[in-house]
């Protein structure tokens, strides 16, 4: 072995040791995201809506149950992890009905802001416990939207025909709002799948350039969808369509060449 070698294989063996000091953190704290599960999944008993999280986008990004229950997700040790955690019927428990969108929103800050202003919000906080919130749509761990008729079906609980001033349209609106929007979301997504598939970087790019400009405008109606805003959401859902239509037109023509 050569003079030479030696310091150009310690100066190798440094950076190694550098790269891990930093990456093996990273893996660390990403596991400390699932302790939680993997010590309820042992449990020869555990609860059916620990499969549901498991397989949810939760799930799948890692978001474990600490971010949203509290408690200590970096130990297996039962009282230490549990410490702090509040049954949902507590008023301070981040999971209780009241808590539950500004929870949510710590991560989903658009929807939340959105529904800040919506009367939904004002009566949850005056008390009324059947308005909707987060979990009534999107259901509590498994993140799952409902079927367009299934939130028809809930809304008519509160906007009932059979009584005056509820609004009995709204829930016939919430059902064609949320049709059109999974309509543009599809074209979206059959879009972007045609666009992975280009070899061409340049190209690619300046497709790529314009999926996101006709997805900002249905994040945006989303957005007001949250905040119940259906004329809103209906103009941003149009520019999101026509801009995706025209985005898979240009792609055809692009793959016929």
């Amino acid at each position: 072995m050569g003079a030479e070698t030696v310091p150009r294989l310690k100066r190798l063996a440094f950076i190694v040791l550098l790269l891990l000091l930093v990456l093996l953190p990273l893996r660390w704290a990403s596991a400390q995201g699932t302790r939680c599960a993997d010590c309820h999944l042992a449990n020869p008993d555990a609860p059916g809506h620990l499969y549901a999280w498991e397989r949810s986008a939760h799930g799948q990004n890692n978001v474990g149950c600490q971010a949203c229950h509290g408690g200590d997700a970096t130990t297996f040790e039962s009282f230490a992890a549990h410490r702090g955690i509040l049954n949902s019927g507590n008023p301070s428990s981040p999971v209780n009905r009241k808590n539950i969108p500004r929870t949510c929103g710590t991560c989903h800050s658009g929807p939340f802001v959105a529904y800040q202003s919506s009367r939904h919000l004002a009566l949850l906080e005056a008390g009324n416990e059947d308005v909707p919130v987060c979990t009534t749509c999107h259901s509590s761990v498994a993140a799952q939207m409902l079927s367009p008729r299934a939130l028809e079906s809930r809304c008519q609980r509160c906007h009932a025909a059979n009584r005056p001033g509820t609004h009995p349209e709204f829930p016939a609106q919430g059902r064609q709002m949320l049709e059109t929007v999974q309509e543009v979301r599809s074209l979206l997504r059959e879009a972007q799948a045609q666009i992975r598939r280009i070899r061409d970087a340049e190209l690619r790019q300046r497709f790529d350039e314009q999926y996101r400009q006709a997805e900002v405008p249905i994040i945006e109606a989303i957005n007001f969808a949250h905040a119940f805003r259906y004329e809103a959401t209906e103009e941003r859902r149009a520019v999101s369509r026509q801009r995706a239509e025209a985005l898979l037109d240009q792609l055809a023509n692009t793959a016929r060449r």
